[in-house]
């Protein structure tokens, strides 16, 4: 069996749950990641605007698009 190896964010993640005694805990951690990826995508997006990859035009290309993968019954 193969050993797995953790890196040092998922070492330091798996320490402060260990913290968590309460299921407000838990919801006040699942709040922060939401909030912390958000503005990570809030800040790519930013910089794609700024950069002109990204635009108006474009923005309303893809309103109203699905990208979910298709599955079969």
């Amino acid at each position: 069996m193969e050993a797995i190896t953790f890196t040092p964010a998922q070492v330091q993640v798996f320490n402060l749950v260990s913290h968590i005694k309460t299921a407000v805990g838990l919801e006040q951690l699942r709040k922060q990641l939401a909030a912390f990826y958000a503005k990570q995508i809030d800040d790519e997006m930013d910089a794609l605007w700024e950069s002109g990859q990204f635009d108006d035009k474009r923005m309303k290309e893809l309103r109203g698009s699905h990208f979910r993968t298709p599955y079969s019954k």
